[in-house]
């Protein structure tokens, strides 16, 4: 049951990440006077490694394991290249829905 409230926790994770990728963006183009934070990119960095840290310790499958650590990892490169050279990559894009897709996969896998 633990588990399955981790997927939950990081699909949610993963979706408000990615909305906000998306979203904020296209914020910025209204003179509202707000500026891009990589610090909140981080805050999702790291709630989604917490989660894929607790999920990856149970999964048999080295398969998902892969695509849950690869997701942080491409995240992860995505915002260290924000904050050290303010540029932003789409990586963080194919992070996000790798994470959506592996939490997705382990959710199914559980038996219910």
């Amino acid at each position: 049951m633990k588990s399955k409230i981790l997927d939950a926790v990081g699909i949610s994770a993963a979706v408000l990440c990615l909305i906000h990728c998306i979203v904020f963006p296209l914020l910025l183009i209204i003179p509202l006077g707000i500026s891009h934070n990589p610090y909140i990119d981080l805050i999702f960095l790291i709630i989604g490694t917490l989660v894929v840290y607790r999920q990856t310790k149970t999964i048999p499958n080295n398969w998902l394991r892969i695509l849950f650590w690869s997701s942080i990892g491409l995240i992860a490169a995505s915002i260290l290249f924000d904050m050290i050279f303010e540029v932003h990559l789409p990586l963080i894009y194919a992070g996000t829905a790798g994470l959506i897709t592996a939490h997705i996969i382990n959710f199914k896998n559980h038996k219910h």
